[in-house]
C-alpha cells in the first residue's frame, strides 16, 4: 500500500481501537490516520454509531467519550456515496464494507471479522487484519 492510502475499517475494528488504547486495532487506526485517508459511508457510520451506543461498553468509556471518538473519526474521514450494491460476503451485513471499498477506490480493508478476512481480497483490494496492516510488509 502507498502513501495517503484510502482505507476502509469495519465497525468492530474501530470499536476495539476506541475501547483499548495501545491495542493492535488502535495502532492500526493511528497508522491509518497518520498515513492515509479513512473512508466512510452512511451505512458504515450508522453501524459504528449503533455499536458504540451499546450499554455494555459503558464500563470502558463513557457515552460522551464514545460520541467524541465517533465525531472526531468522521471529521477526519471522507464520506463516500456508495452506489454499487454487492452480495459477496457470507455475512450479508459485511457487504457494505466491500461496496464502500469499491466505490471509494480503497487501497485496503482493515477488519477483524472472519467473514471478511476469509475473502482475503475483493476486486484486488486486500482485506487485512489489524495485525497484518501494522506489520511493515503490508505497507
Amino acid at each position: 500500500m502507498n502513501d495517503r492510502q484510502r482505507l476502509v475499517f469495519d465497525a468492530n475494528t474501530l470499536v476495539s481501537a476506541a475501547l483499548s488504547k495501545g491495542s493492535t486495532p488502535d495502532r492500526a487506526l493511528r497508522l491509518a490516520l497518520s498515513s492515509g485517508q479513512l473512508l466512510f459511508s452512511s451505512e458504515s457510520i450508522a453501524e459504528l454509531r449503533d455499536v458504540l451506543a451499546r450499554p455494555k461498553f459503558d464500563r470502558y468509556l463513557t457515552r460522551q467519550e464514545r460520541d467524541l471518538f465517533l465525531t472526531r473519526l468522521i471529521q477526519r474521514g471522507t464520506l463516500v456515496e456508495v452506489v454499487e450494491r454487492v452480495q459477496v460476503c457470507r455475512d450479508p451485513e459485511d457487504d457494505k464494507y466491500l461496496a464502500l471499498a469499491a466505490d471509494g477506490q480503497a487501497a485496503g480493508i482493515i477488519s477483524g471479522d472472519n467473514d471478511l478476512l476469509a475473502l482475503k481480497s475483493f476486486r484486488g483490494i486486500p482485506i487485512l487484519s489489524p495485525a497484518d496492516f501494522v506489520a511493515p510488509k503490508s505497507r
